[in-house]
Order: structure tokens, then C-alpha cells, then sequence
């Protein structure tokens, strides 16, 4: 794939509409709220992908407490973008982001794509069906 796109933590380009109608529809958001999305936005530590006409391609958000802990939240590529290795991208450019890449432990719940996951060094934890992490931190 040719470099279509960019990646950007600047919140001032998010479709914040946009990002919200996805999730409001999806099963692990259903029904939030405008409000609750730009809140979840204002506290957290956001990505966004971008055609090179600044049309919003996707969105990722990570809850941090910038040392230890990364939680990864609202993973999305927008419909009309889907199937084109957007979201492996996101993915890739969010685990090189030299925050998150020092963090010790990043974890993640999702329903239907561990495989994409498991690519990039997630395990399930435990029995959870839904729980994943990478843990880097050694305890002894």
C-alpha cells in the first residue's frame, strides 16, 4: 500500500461526530453519547488516521497513566475504509508511539478480533474471552 495516509495525535482533526455515530452503533459502545465521546477524547491519549485530504480514515484511544498502564480503547476504521490493512496500520503506528512503546503493560478487551491482536504480541489473559495484554513488566 502505497503511503495514502498519516497518523496524527493532533485532537483538533478528529471527526468527533463521526467517531461517536461509529461507536454509538458498535456493541461495545451502544449508545454513547456526543458528550461522553468528547469527554473520553479530552482524557485520553488519541490517534487518528487520515486519507492525505484529511478525511478521517480511523480512531484509537489509549487510557494511560503514561508509565505503567495502557488500556486500548474505540479501535474503529470508518466502514468505507475497512478491509484495506488500515486498522494493522493504526495498530502498528500506536505500539511504535514512543509513549505507549515505554508503558510496562497495555491491555485490551475485544469480541470478535483477537486475531488481529495476537499479530502484534496481545495473549488472552487467563479464560476471558474478551481480555488481552502485553505485559513487559517482569515481577519476581
Amino acid at each position: 500500500m502505497k503511503q495514502d495516509y498519516f497518523i496524527s495525535k493532533n485532537k483538533r482533526l478528529l471527526n468527533v461526530e463521526g467517531i461517536q455515530q461509529f461507536i454509538a452503533s458498535s456493541y461495545w459502545g451502544k449508545d454513547r453519547t456526543l458528550n461522553e465521546v468528547k469527554l473520553s477524547i479530552e482524557n485520553s491519549y488519541c490517534f487518528g488516521i487520515y486519507t492525505k485530504d484529511n478525511e478521517q480514515i480511523g480512531f484509537a484511544r489509549v487510557v494511560t497513566d503514561y508509565i505503567y498502564f495502557g488500556y486500548f480503547m474505540d479501535v474503529i476504521i470508518f466502514d468505507k475504509f475497512q478491509g484495506k490493512g488500515y486498522g494493522k496500520i493504526l495498530i502498528e503506528a500506536m505500539l511504535e508511539d514512543p509513549t505507549i512503546k515505554s508503558l510496562k503493560t497495555l491491555a485490551l478487551k475485544t469480541k470478535d478480533a483477537q486475531q488481529l491482536y495476537e499479530r502484534f504480541g496481545f495473549d488472552k489473559i487467563g479464560d476471558s474471552a474478551l481480555w488481552m495484554s502485553v505485559d513487559k513488566q517482569i515481577l519476581e
